[in-house]
C-alpha cells in the first residue's frame, strides 16, 4: 500500500478509475449519477464526499484519460534517439494509441472538445489546454531537430504542428465515425511525409 496517499486520495483515483470508460464513451451529458455510482459501487453521498459535482468528476477523468494517452506516446518518444526519429513516431504510434483507447470510447480530447463546444467552458478550456501543450511539445521537437541540423532552417514549426495535430484528430473521427481505423493508415502516412518534408538536405 501507497503510505503517502490518503484515503481520500484513494478514494478519488478509484473514483476516476471506474469512471473514467464511461466518460470517455457517454460523455459528460450522458453520464448519470446512477452510472457512476454503479461503476463504483459508492453512494451518491461518497461521490459528492471527494468531488464537488458531476463536473468535477468529468474534469478529473478527462486528466486522466488524457494522460493514458500521453503515456503512451511519450514512452515511444523516449525509445527514439534523434528528433526526426521522435517527430516520425507521431506517423506511427497513433494508430496503435487510437486504437487501444478505442475500445474505451476514443481519443479523449477529441470526445471532449466535441462535446464541450461551447455548452461547458471548463470542459472545453481543459480540451483546449491538452492541445496548446501537445503544440508545445511538437513546437520544441522541431526547433531542437533544426538547431540539431536535422530539420531544414526557416521551418514554421508552429504550423507543422498543428498541420500534425489537425491531422491526427481528423483521422481519429474518420475512424470512429466509419468504425474503420484502417482509414488512420492514410492519415499517419501524410504525416510522415510532413516530418519527411522538413527534414535537413
Amino acid at each position: 500500500m501507497n503510505t503517502g496517499t490518503t484515503k481520500a486520495e484513494r478514494t478519488r483515483n478509484f473514483i476516476i478509475e471506474k469512471t473514467a470508460e464511461i466518460f470517455n464513451r457517454k460523455g459528460y451529458a450522458g453520464t448519470s449519477m446512477s452510472d457512476i455510482t454503479e461503476a463504483t459501487g459508492l453512494t451518491k453521498g461518497s461521490i459528492y464526499g471527494n468531488f464537488a459535482n458531476k463536473e468535477e468528476v468529468a474534469l478529473a477523468v478527462f486528466e486522466y484519460n488524457r494522460s493514458l494517452v500521453f503515456s503512451s506516446v511519450q514512452a515511444q518518444l523516449e525509445k527514439a534517439d534523434t528528433y526526426f526519429e521522435k517527430m516520425m513516431v507521431y506517423g506511427r504510434v497513433y494508430k496503435d494509441v487510437i486504437a487501444s483507447v478505442g475500445n474505451r470510447g476514443g481519443c479523449p480530447i477529441l470526445n471532449t472538445a466535441v462535446e464541450a463546444d461551447d455548452t461547458n467552458v471548463p470542459l472545453q478550456l481543459s480540451a483546449a489546454k491538452a492541445l496548446f501543450s501537445w503544440k508545445k511539445n511538437l513546437i520544441y521537437l522541431i526547433q531542437k531537430g533544426t538547431e540539431a541540423g536535422e530539420f531544414r532552417q526557416g521551418v514554421n514549426a508552429e504550423e507543422i504542428a498543428i498541420s500534425i495535430i489537425a491531422l491526427i484528430e481528423g483521422g481519429v473521427m474518420f475512424s470512429k465515425v466509419t468504425n474503420d481505423y484502417a482509414n488512420m493508415d492514410h492519415v499517419l502516412a501524410t504525416v510522415q511525409q510532413l516530418v519527411k518534408g522538413i527534414r535537413a538536405d
